[in-house]
């Protein structure tokens, strides 16, 4: 068979994905999986879809089968403009949203629009692996801004501008960030618009989770904060389903431009019969009726993997404490290496997603991202169990090997 890795491209050796690649083809049977971040089935709105499905069909095929606007269908980005308006406050400008086919689409366009190879892009530590691998396949130069329990340390970000950096932009997840879960405090959310603003860098604003939270109430976007300096992608892969593959850029009219240029090269348009979905549920009020069955559903998983965590894990180990979305943060004593530790956790019936492809460099090791969104209540005890069971196996290991040493 012929070899044909001597044509690949540079950036084929740069972009990574093994991790992106196992979290999306499952784990095996008896696994207990809590690696990816998707939605529970039960939060899908299948009845109401077959109705409106049907219809569309039906009535509407001329529109919905068809090819699209590369910017989306008009009457879609009416109700998405109408929708900004009705979760943040502000409504854009007609030339300042675009449809997306999904948040990940939008940070390839970031990709293709604003970074020439040895750009400087800089990213949360932690942050979302899939916007990791997409800079580093853009060949930009990523560079890592720390986070703690309020968010994005906004103080360390204003000294790497005033020593000198100049990134391209910020990408951030202000709301129940992945892989952490935590959220920026709105005291920090102000000062990172001001600061931002004040160098000139443009904030990328990740809102995948934001409508997840537990109690229904958010803070306000940095895109209501600052649409000058901020461009938002949002998903409805959390929202809707992600089968539908679809969301959306709000932002400056000068970049949502560059990124409707650069979608003519990529699918050219979402698909027109999740588009016509999409507006027809939610015009008809579909996310008000079902968006807080789904953020009670996860706010009682939430609490079933808190209140396991609490019971089973040594006391050495610590976790975030998300208040929606469905990802938590765990980090290990540092002698413990999570990738390392991952064949014992699967052969004992539970699966996570190692800290470190999450990170700029070799950072995480000791870390670890579960889900809780998919599992039931009881599943998630029984994981736990098992993970504290492996976590405490491998501190017992590492102990041992100190106390070889120090003979």
């Amino acid at each position: 068979m012929a070899d044909f890795g001597h044509a690949f491209a540079r950036r084929t050796r740069l972009r990574g994905g093994d991790e992106l690649t196992a979290i999306l083809a499952g784990s095996p049977p008896g696994v207990l999986s809590m690696t990816g971040g998707f939605p529970n089935p039960a939060t899908f709105p299948t009845d109401e879809l077959d109705e409106i499905a049907a219809r569309l069909v039906r009535e509407d095929a001329a529109v919905a089968l068809q090819y699209t606007p590369c910017a989306g269908i008009p009457s879609v980005r009416e109700y998405l403009i109408e929708r900004q308006e009705q979760l943040h406050g502000r409504r854009p400008e007609r030339a300042e949203l675009i449809v997306t086919s999904g948040g990940m689409e939008c940070i390839a366009l970031m990709c293709q629009a604003l970074i020439d190879p040895g750009d400087t892009v800089a990213v949360e530590a932690p942050s979302y692996l899939g916007a990791l691998m997409a800079f580093g396949g853009a060949e930009a130069d990523t560079v890592a801004i720390a986070i703690d329990d309020d968010g994005l340390r906004v103080d360390e970000l204003a000294e790497r501008l005033a020593a000198g950096l100049r990134p391209k932009f910020l990408y951030t997840i202000p709301e129940y960030q992945n892989p952490t879960g935590r959220t920026l405090s709105l005291e920090r959310r102000h000062a990172l618009v001001e600061l931002c603003r004040r160098h000139g860098v443009l904030i990328f604003e990740d809102v995948a989770y934001r409508e997840l939270s537990f109690d229904g109430t958010s803070l306000p976007s940095l895109w209501s904060l600052a649409p000058d300096v901020v461009l938002q992608a949002g998903t409805f892969s959390k929202s809707f389903f992600p089968g539908v593959r679809l969301g959306w850029a709000a932002g400056p009219s000068d970049v949502v431009s560059e990124l409707a240029a650069a979608k003519q090269n990529t699918d050219q348009c979402a698909g027109g019969l999740g588009q016509r979905l999409l507006e027809e549920y939610g015009r008809a009020g579909g996310f008000e009726r079902h968006l807080p069955a789904a953020r009670a559903l996860y706010a009682s998983r939430w609490a079933a993997l808190s209140a396991a965590l609490t019971h089973h894990m040594p006391e050495e180990v610590e976790w975030t404490e998300p208040t929606g979305g469905f990802l938590a943060w765990l980090t290990l004593p540092e002698e413990l290496d999570t990738l390392a530790m991952r064949p014992a956790a699967v052969a004992a019936g539970v699966a996570y997603v190692p800290g470190p492809p999450f990170h700029v460099g070799d950072g995480g090791r000791n870390t670890l991202r579960l889900s809780f969104s998919h599992l039931t209540e009881g599943e998630l005890e029984a994981a736990v169990e098992r993970l504290a069971a492996v976590v405490r196996g491998a501190l017992g290991q590492a102990s041992a090997r100190s106390d070889a040493r120090a003979l």
